[in-house]
């Protein structure tokens, strides 16, 4: 059965198909229940769900709290706010794991469809049991299980909807981006000022019903969408085994230790989700132009910032390859990472003046964070895709894709236990930690970039480095 529908030529949608309008929306609404809901997480755990006569409701929580003091505190009981960012650590980066279960799922045995359909479901009643302390751990683990069979899924499905030669493909997925952040932009603004601003539970609530509205469209959509390829022994009998050869394994073993340099590299960024809020609660004046905003709605002022730093990016790079050779992927990510660790230390220096002063940090100082972290993240995330993509042998893409997305559950385990020690640090060393982090990453791209850089582009590299460092040097080896 072909994956391509029959509406590939439709061009209503911005010159897309209308499939592209479903999916781009169905995203769209996910995003807002799933980042409404995080930016609440952290301030709900340690403003409430954690603290005497709320904690002992959870159903279950004797048995996480032992394991999150063993795995997380090394054994030590840990306090409420690093038992709420190892809470979040755990959440947030399991999410990127069951994404390799929901796609065997779709593969070999319910669709892609119907795996979607399991998987908005899964999310919206787990956004429905926060509103309740008793279900709050049985309400993590729907939406852990939800957003794996979601994620991935719906973004192989835009690609399903254009031929192997449609040159819109690429167009389609930045629209498919463009979606994803307008709703992470609205989702932390609406589910802030209800939870943060009028009652936890309200917030919860109205991203479930965002989620509910997320499947309406998918299913609305549907029969614009790409039939769902063959499964179980049908997809076994359809494809075919190609061969590996040892310089395609070298280059996976290569992609695959990178996955550590890449998780230091997003610590800063992916703070922002976690203790970032609390951090701001205290230590930040909250007013803009006059008007104050609540610390959850931070998000959405990080994701509207990272919209315009992401196209601004994508215009710089081809402006300056008109002029200048463009870098590498490696080159843009070790530059990203340059930024992020700038944008950490501002928050730092913001507060070093701050009590020098004895006043709050003035927002600009969050303002710049935002805004260079923003310009690291436009050139370390979507550029590190890139890479795997394009470097990855072509019988196990779509595999590596997926380990690619590892990297962000090793480095959301890390911010957790980082984020732990917020009510331990000085603000200063807190941000200074972070950093540093970031910045023996940029090093580290930078070393792998000067030894392996030519295996990645396709060229001899190591054990021929010595040949063409002899060769340089006008010396035969």
């Amino acid at each position: 059965m072909s994956t391509v529908p029959q509406v590939t030529d439709d061009r209503w949608f911005f010159g897309h198909p209308k499939g592209l309008a479903y999916l781009a929306f169905t995203e769209a609404w996910e995003r807002f229940s799933y980042y409404g809901m995080l930016a609440l997480l952290t301030l709900y755990m340690t403003k409430q769900l954690l603290l005497p006569g709320h904690m002992e409701h959870i159903a279950g929580i004797e048995v996480a709290r032992a394991f999150f003091d063993r795995v997380y505190g090394g054994g030590r009981t840990l306090t409420v706010v690093a038992l709420a960012s190892s809470i979040w650590a755990f959440y947030s980066s399991t999410v990127y794991l069951t994404p390799l279960l929901g796609g065997l799922l779709a593969d070999r045995v319910l669709g892609r469809t119907r795996t979607v359909v399991l998987g908005a479901c899964l999310m919206a009643l787990g956004h429905f049991l926060m509103a309740f302390e008793v279900s709050f751990l049985l309400a993590l683990a729907c939406l852990v299980l939800g957003a794996g069979c979601l994620k991935g899924n719906l973004a192989a499905q835009v690609g399903g909807l254009y031929g192997p030669t449609d040159k819109r493909r690429a167009d389609a997925f930045q629209i498919y981006l463009i979606a994803i952040n307008i709703g992470v932009i609205f989702g932390p603004m609406v589910t802030g000022a209800l939870g943060q601003g009028i009652a936890w539970h309200y917030g919860f609530g109205v991203a479930g019903i965002g989620m509910l509205l997320s499947l309406v469209i998918y299913l609305s959509g549907r029969r614009r969408l790409p039939p769902d390829p063959p499964v179980g022994a049908k997809a076994r009998a359809a494809g075919a085994r190609v061969a590996i050869t040892p310089r395609e394994w070298r280059v996976v073993l290569l992609l695959v230790a990178l996955l550590p340099v890449l998780a230091l590299s997003v610590v800063a960024n992916n703070q922002i989700q976690n203790v970032y809020p609390l951090w701001a609660d205290s230590n930040a004046d909250l007013h803009v132009f006059g008007l104050s905003i609540l610390s959850s709605q931070l998000l959405s002022v990080d994701s509207f910032v990272s919209v315009v730093t992401m196209a601004l990016m994508v215009w710089f790079w081809r402006v300056w390859a008109k002029r200048l050779p463009e870098p590498d992927e490696l080159g843009k990510i070790a530059i990203g990472c340059a930024f992020s660790a700038a944008g950490a230390a501002c928050l730092a220096l913001g507060q070093s003046l701050a009590e020098a002063g004895g006043h709050k940090v003035a927002f600009s100082w969050l303002l710049l964070f935002h805004l260079l972290n923003d310009i690291g993240f436009a050139n370390v995330f979507p550029v590190g895709l890139a890479l795997y993509s394009r470097a990855a042998p072509r019988s196990m893409t779509g595999f590596i894709v997926a380990v690619y997305y590892l990297h962000m559950w090793l480095g959301n385990n890390l911010v957790g236990i980082l984020g732990g020690r917020l009510d331990k640090m000085d603000g200063v060393a807190f941000w200074m930690m972070h950093a540093t982090i970031v910045g023996a990453a940029c090093v580290g791209f930078i070393v792998v970039k000067l030894l392996f850089g030519r295996w990645l582009r396709g060229e001899p590299a190591f054990p021929d480095i010595i040949t063409i460092a002899a060769a340089d040097a006008g010396e035969t080896p």
